[in-house]
């Protein structure tokens, strides 16, 4: 049965569909859960790892929850702190756990940085070099984190 067929039938046989209660359909918001999702953290673990200043593996929880709130517009002058989040701190550390296991990333263990390994960068440069949403995020992301440390280094020089 093609497309035309497939209408002419369901006219024929006079079938007609019901939509009750169909409203209008909330705002899609990026919720925490939403925002907690492994791949994510894992891709924002892999972006800030790949930049000039490595994260430390005990600060990586504040950075990522610092790069959201800048870079999804649904946190920005919340009250959510997401840095400060407990959730995001143990789904972080999970998100680590997995890049390390896959081989993507290491801690050093003299100064607990967090290093991108070649695969890691091949992976996460895709990802930012891609025209999509993701590569829109990931290099948005980027700039908000390189935004931070500028920030960070000015407030220590005060």
């Amino acid at each position: 049965m093609n497309f035309d067929e497939f209408f002419t039938e369901a006219e024929r046989s006079n079938i007609h569909l019901s939509f009750e209660d169909v409203g209008i359909a909330g705002q899609h918001r990026l919720s925490n859960e939403a925002l907690f999702h492994l791949p994510l953290l894992a891709m924002t673990i892999l972006l800030l790892s790949k930049s000039r200043r490595k994260p430390k593996s005990e600060e990586i929880g504040q950075l990522v929850g610092e790069c959201f709130e800048r870079t999804f517009s649904g946190f920005k002058g919340s009250s959510q702190h997401l840095g400060w989040s407990a959730n995001l701190r143990m789904r972080t550390v999970k998100a680590l756990t997995f890049l390390e296991l896959a081989n993507l990333v290491e801690v050093d263990r003299g100064d607990s940085r967090i290093k991108i390994k070649e695969l890691g960068k091949k992976i996460i440069s895709k990802a930012v070099d891609s025209d999509s949403d993701l590569g829109f995020t990931l290099k948005l992301m980027e700039r908000n984190y390189f935004d931070l440390q500028i920030e960070k280094q000015i407030s220590m020089e005060l």
